[in-house]
């Protein structure tokens, strides 16, 4: 499928519990796709649902209405509507997310978080591991630290582990949540070329970037998610 992430009219809100149920509106009837090889960078002021839009493409946010189709291992899947054992599946072969925090199992080494995605899908443990040693050198992150737990790290150091961690497996569609934002410049540079190479595969990318340098170099295009906002539309 040469478009493998499709979004229709899907809409988000959030109700309030602890103010009488109130009703918050985050995004309304958002429409896009995103084709094999492309960049596509959401953007539009902070608050306006950018985030919102990639946690329901990951299945962490249920939405209210409208469809996320994705092709999954030839056939296409609503994830919208999936139960939790099909978000998982496709979570482990079609659909990667590289989001701004690390998250991860106490006491275990850096090299076996980033390795971990394709252990998962069955790659011998020494093959994952390499691939894993050459994407933290790629990012300059210090060998020594390669075994220990990231949970000590410094926030760059921590986001460069997230980033080869999201960026290890061959999934057809990566979302990317300010990968970049904690990087100096040396490292944002590494990661615009990551995000390159991706789009050579043929890898469908959406991202948010508020470092407008980066979103220049790796958007192909920019959708204002303002425009789906009921917050604007009311105004």
């Amino acid at each position: 499928m040469a478009t493998p992430l499709v979004v229709s009219e899907v809409s988000k809100s959030f109700t309030m519990h602890l103010r009488d149920g109130i009703r918050l509106p985050v995004v309304s009837d958002v429409s896009f796709s995103v084709a094999s090889g492309e960049c596509v960078v959401l953007g539009g002021p902070s608050g306006i649902g950018k985030s919102s839009i990639l946690k329901m493409l990951y299945g962490n946010y249920g939405v209210d209405s409208g469809q996320i189709l994705i092709d999954h291992c030839g056939r296409i899947v609503d994830l919208a509507s999936a139960d939790p054992r099909t978000v998982l599946e496709i979570r482990k072969n079609t659909l990667g997310y590289v989001s701004q925090f690390l998250r991860t199992v106490p006491r275990v080494g850096t090299l076996d978080i980033v390795a971990e995605p394709l252990t998962a899908r069955g790659v011998s443990g020494d093959e994952a591991r390499q691939r894993a040693s050459e994407l933290l050198a790629s990012l300059n992150l210090p060998h020594e630290l390669w075994g220990l737990p990231p949970a000590t790290f410094s926030g760059g150091e921590q986001q460069r582990v997230n980033i080869a961690r999201g960026f290890i497996t061959d999934h057809r569609i990566l979302l990317l949540d300010e990968p970049t934002a904690s990087l100096d410049a040396t490292n944002r540079a590494v990661v615009v070329d990551m995000i390159r190479r991706k789009k050579k595969e043929g890898v469908a990318l959406l991202g948010i970037f508020h470092d407008e340098e980066v979103r220049e170099l790796v958007a192909d295009r920019i959708l204002d998610v303002s425009q789906y906002s009921p917050r604007r539309a009311a105004a």
